[in-house]
């Protein structure tokens, strides 16, 4: 068998990465046999390079290799490319014509980007996994093929079974041995070697100097993400070689052909899956704070209405704080409790009873529909009295303390951006 560095030599691929090395060996090991391979890895690794050395070290190198890019063929047409059709089979099909199955019979067939294909073509395809038989679009003959698939994909799997977009049981029959390549951007040692050979490659095509890159512009070549891979670099090296006249090219020059330079070495952005995530996280916030704000209203609707059916003064007052430490939170800390409390809901200030002991008079509480009407002008009179008397306490704390609304927060015991929203609020 042959070493990795002679493959590396033999289809010239160029790296000394630790897992690009793990995925050529893989290749070498699996190529005697006839188990399918699926290959991944990201668009622009050079997926494609491993079929070609499974294919090469097979006992099937003297028969056809054919590469098939499942995501260029239109849904309609696949079926027919994959396995033929017979004459008259639909509108066009003016003779019979034999599929790739039919004729890469005895040596390999690369499916690249087999993730998209339609769910009627992966029916056909597992058939072929299973017992190597297959039908031609229009006919009913069963036919035969001995054929070796190699499929690539730089779709995540699992995400596309979840999806029911890719069949479970056609994965498994595809992926006996799966390869994965690395990306560009976990081959830092490997980006400026690859450089070198695309601008050596690209010198000699164009007739021009090699171009070289300073200590800088290395540095920044192996920070940049890459999320083109090697594609991109190649691009890049081309851009450069054809464009600059200064065969040295600093790190300024570099950065003006990589795109998105401020994110390049950043963690990626969030997907739309995210965003959407989170605007549904702020939208049930949201909500749940409507809902406790109409809970709150409840709560002093219930309360009023309990004022007007009863004078117990210890127990109201009670309920007063806890309704107010519920409404205000943190806001009330700073303050006496109870002089705070009876201050913003108007009550009146306790007295001693002496000699004479003054006996509360009851109101007189209507009866029927009345009493709810009754009760609705309470409880709008009392929520209004609520709002004056904070706009009143925030006039006089702003006076006293000459318009400064960080000494009148302090004073009011409230934050700074809570009274600045309250000032806009009330328009003071």
């Amino acid at each position: 068998m042959e070493s990795v560095q002679a493959i590396k030599q033999r289809f010239e691929l160029i790296g000394n990465d630790q897992k690009f090395n793990r995925a050529l060996e893989k290749a070498m090991q699996v190529a005697p046999t006839d188990i399918s391979v699926l290959v991944t890895g990201e668009s622009g690794v050079g997926k494609e390079s491993i079929p070609k050395i499974i294919h090469s070290l097979s006992h099937r190198k003297h028969a056809k290799y054919i590469a098939v890019n499942c995501g260029a063929i239109p849904e309609g047409t696949i079926d027919s490319e994959l396995f033929g059709h017979e004459k008259g089979a639909f509108t066009g099909a003016t003779q019979t014509r034999s599929g790739y199955f039919e004729v890469a019979d005895g040596g390999t067939i690369f499916l690249d980007e087999v993730g998209e294909l339609p769910l009627t073509t992966q029916v056909r395809l597992l058939r072929v996994l299973e017992n190597g038989e297959f039908l031609k679009v229009g006919s009913s003959q069963v036919q035969k093929t001995d054929v070796r698939i190699v499929a690539a994909t730089n779709v995540n799997m699992f995400d596309a079974i979840k999806k029911e977009k890719f069949r479970e049981d056609l994965y498994y029959r595809l992926s006996t041995v799966e390869i994965g390549i690395p990306p560009l951007r976990d081959r830092q040692g490997d980006i400026h070697l690859l450089f070198r050979k695309f601008a050596s490659d690209f010198g000699q095509k164009y007739k021009m100097p090699t171009i070289r890159l300073t200590d800088e512009a290395i540095q920044l070549l192996q920070r940049y993400r890459w999320p083109g891979n090697i594609r991109q670099l190649r691009n890049i090296a081309e851009q450069i070689s054809v464009l600059e006249e200064n065969r040295e090219v600093s790190a300024a020059t570099l950065g003006s052909y990589l795109p998105d330079m401020s994110g390049g070495n950043l963690p990626a952005l969030v997907n739309q899956q995210k965003k959407e995530s989170d605007f549904s996280t702020e939208r049930e916030i949201l909500y749940k704070v409507l809902f406790d704000m109409k809970s709150d209203l409840n709560d002093l609707k219930k309360l009023t209405l309990e004022l007007m059916k009863e004078n117990d003064s210890e127990k109201v007052q009670e309920e007063n704080e806890k309704l107010i430490r519920k409404i205000y939170g943190n806001e009330t800390e700073n303050y006496d409790t109870e002089e705070h409390i009876t201050e913003v809901l108007h009550l009146p200030e306790p007295f001693e009873e002496e000699h004479n002991t003054v006996t509360p008079t009851k109101p007189t509480i209507p009866t029927g529909e009345d009493r709810y009407h009754f009760a609705e002008e309470i409880e709008e009179e009392e929520t209004l009295s609520l709002q004056d008397k904070e706009i009143e306490l925030i006039k006089k704390s702003l006076e006293r303390n000459n318009g400064k609304r960080k000494a009148a927060a302090a004073e009011l015991g409230i934050s700074e951006r809570t009274l600045y929203r309250k000032i806009k609020q009330y328009d003071l």
